[in-house]
């Protein structure tokens, strides 16, 4: 079984495009290559039309003096299969693999991410394009692994999808009484008597007003995990035809990070390794980027993953796309290695002279020159991460604070008529991961099913349904000490987003030590005061829960409203060994929320040494030879003074450094301390 690609430092490169230039061009960029110290390509992503021309027509010349290029300067290449947007002639042939869209529309011929996941035509010839590529470079010396797709989302709604979302419901239902059951079919009117009957939910079936608002949650939860197998499957039909040729070169595709579209925990046992292209808004608290890079890591348990894109200056998809000051990308891409990233790489290694990413961040512009800022960023880059050499490779995040994270919650929270569509399940989520990275905490970001018994602290924000033996694994973390902490519109559902007939928060009650009998639902801007035990004052907004303990000890009240006084936190004794089960019953401002994360991290020792420097992040990652190395990030345009809290050696500058040694990390500054 392959796993990560195995090499000798931090692959530093990212895609690649040369078929859009002449060959003299080629040489102008490997180059300056060279010199900015690339050593990893990513190519092939959108070749399709290039490769094949018409049906039984293949041209693998182009592809050949790219990868025989790479090989003769030394690089290694990351070889995609090409097939995540259509050939113009493939559409025409075969109206079929065209997407419909939410609103019932064949699209015609265009775009990317075009094709629909359950037609037999694209399987086909999608599969057939990464078998030829597969039989043709599987013994390419450059090669170091494959890059299926690109970016995998998006939804049909077509005939095919239909008939397949039926065969996709007697798998996972089994029964017509257990779907109606399931869906609860008996509300308007719905039940079904065969299979047949059964639509896409859509704009023209049971939503109105977009996709988030549907009369039936159970009918649009099974689309979107449909959709995730559907386009999963793709996948999968692709990575067994790269197997008939290529046995052991680790096989990836590129994901979002938290992209609501698709469950990447389904698909996370399929890749032998995980990667993702990070372009958080520019604007955004540097713990969205962290967070996301969290997640990708605890896809593999806790292996390292690649950041496969991230732009080296600016990006061109929003409105308005401001540019990387001067360190933000080193700092960026810094903090990707202290999450867990084993690579780095950019999109996109030369500007594309036309189309909609001509204006998009490059390693190398429109005009090939060396001597701009970005380059010469990108290029002290790459030697750092050449002098680092493989110290982090292979390095695991040594946590012990697990945070959940469930799509299924995600996606029947925010279709859900009531009580609040002003709720947003990343937004809370990122609220509770802030807090604990502010407090010094490394956090894995886990799915609902990961094994529990490694973590002291256990947060589930928002963890909306509740499923499996989830109850009992929560419970037993509590019977051995450990703390878990949940939230407001927590335990509301089963599997199918069918409410439980017991009091909320349902199967988490006796764990919290509480019962919730009615919840008020508020606009944005309407907030109710929380005065916390050390006199200080939080806010709560959008949801007040109001909530009668039953064995729980409220911290902390509500200041107005008809039901002052009742409990707005809460923490409840559970277990021999001192465990707790904490409630928060309503979206506190990061104040209140930096305040309850604190108290459960610091009852297990877990606020970390440098959590009074508040605009430094810390992150630790253990070497597989048991060595740590501590990451030190500065994310503000200021200097920061610090003091060394143990004795360590400076991996970028080779220092010695004891206990008690001032440490300046300069504006959007880096350190990077080995232990001992």
């Amino acid at each position: 079984m392959s796993s990560a690609p195995r090499t000798s430092k931090i692959p530093y490169g990212g895609d690649y495009n040369p078929e859009q230039w002449p060959e003299e061009v080629w040489d102008a960029d490997h180059r300056l290559f060279t010199q900015a110290g690339i050593d990893t390509l990513t190519v092939g992503v959108f070749a399709w039309s290039l490769l094949q021309s018409a049906l039984d027509t293949y041209d693998f010349t182009p592809l050949d003096r790219i990868l025989d290029r790479a090989v003769a300067e030394g690089r290694q290449v990351v070889l995609a299969t090409g097939t995540a947007a259509l050939p113009p002639w493939l559409a025409k042939a075969y109206p079929e693999v065209n997407r419909t869209d939410f609103e019932g529309r064949r699209h015609r011929y265009g775009s990317r991410h075009n094709f629909c996941p359950s037609s037999p035509v694209y399987r086909e010839l999608s599969t057939a394009l990464a078998r030829r590529l597969a039989e043709r470079y599987a013994g390419c010396p450059a090669l170091i692994a494959w890059h299926i797709n690109n970016e995998y989302g998006g939804a049909c709604y077509c005939e095919l999808c239909a008939e397949a979302f039926r065969d996709w419901l007697r798998a996972h239902h089994g029964t017509l009484d257990a779907l109606n059951d399931a869906w609860w079919t008996t509300f308007w009117s719905h039940r079904y008597t065969d299979w047949a009957e059964i639509e896409p939910p859509s704009a023209l079936t049971e939503h109105w007003r977009g996709p988030d608002h549907t009369a039936f949650q159970g009918i649009t939860l099974d689309y979107h995990r449909f959709m995730t197998d559907a386009l999963l499957g793709c996948f999968l039909a692709e990575k067994a035809a790269i197997r008939e040729h290529s046995a052991d070169t680790p096989v990836t595709t590129n994901f979002m990070g938290l992209f609501r579209p698709l469950d990447y925990h389904r698909w996370a046992p399929h890749l032998d390794f995980a990667s993702w292209d990070s372009y958080p808004p520019l604007d955004a608290p540097p713990t969205v980027a962290a967070l996301a890079h969290d997640l990708m890591r605890g896809l593999k348990d806790g292996a390292p993953f690649w950041l496969m894109e991230q732009t080296p200056s600016t990006t061109a998809c929003r409105d308005v796309n401001p540019l990387r000051r001067p360190g933000e990308l080193r700092l960026a891409s810094w903090q990707a290695v202290a999450h867990g990233a084993d690579a780095v790489l950019y999109f996109q290694m030369r500007a594309s002279r036309g189309a909609s990413e001509k204006y998009h961040g490059a390693v190398i512009g429109h005009a090939g020159r060396a001597d701009t800022r970005v380059f010469g960023e990108v290029a002290a880059l790459g030697a750092e991460l050449t002098g680092a050499g493989a110290l982090t490779l292979g390095a695991r995040t040594p946590s012990r604070t697990a945070l959940l994270f469930d799509w299924d919650s995600w996606w029947a929270l925010e279709i859900s008529d009531g009580p609040s569509r002003l709720v947003k399940y990343t937004d809370v989520v990122h609220r509770y991961y802030r807090a604990a990275r502010a407090a010094g905490a490394d956090v894995d970001v886990v799915p609902v099913t990961a094994d529990l018994s490694a973590y002291d602290v256990v947060m589930a924000p928002v963890l909306h349904l509740v499923k499996g033996d989830l109850a009992d694994r929560l419970e037993a973390v509590a019977a051995r000490g450990g703390t878990v902490l949940t939230t407001f519109l927590s335990g509301r559902g089963d599997t199918h987003d069918r409410a439980f007939l017991t009091d909320v928060p349902g199967p988490l009650a006796p764990l919290l030590g509480i019962r919730v009998d009615e919840w008020d639902s508020r606009p944005a801007g309407v907030t109710n005061g929380v005065l916390l035990p050390d006199g200080t004052r939080a806010e709560g907004s959008l949801v007040f829960e109001i909530v009668v303990p039953q064995g729980a000890v409220p911290l902390a009240a509500y200041e107005a409203d008809f039901y002052a006084g009742t409990p707005a936190i809460t923490r409840h004794r559970r277990g021999r060994n001192g465990g707790e089960g904490w409630y928060v019953a309503t979206h506190l401002d990061q104040a209140g929320t930096d305040w309850v994360v604190r108290q459960v991290l610091a009852r297990h020792g877990l606020i970390g040494p440098y959590a009074a420097h508040t605009t430094i992040e810390t992150a630790n990652r253990l070497t597989p030879d048991g060595r740590r190395l501590l990451f030190l990030l500065n994310h503000t345009g200021q200097q920061a003074e610090l003091e060394v809290q143990e004795p360590a050696t400076s991996l970028l500058t080779g220092e010695h450094l004891k206990q008690g040694d001032p440490l300046t990390l300069d504006p959007y500054g880096v350190a990077v301390l080995l232990a001992g």
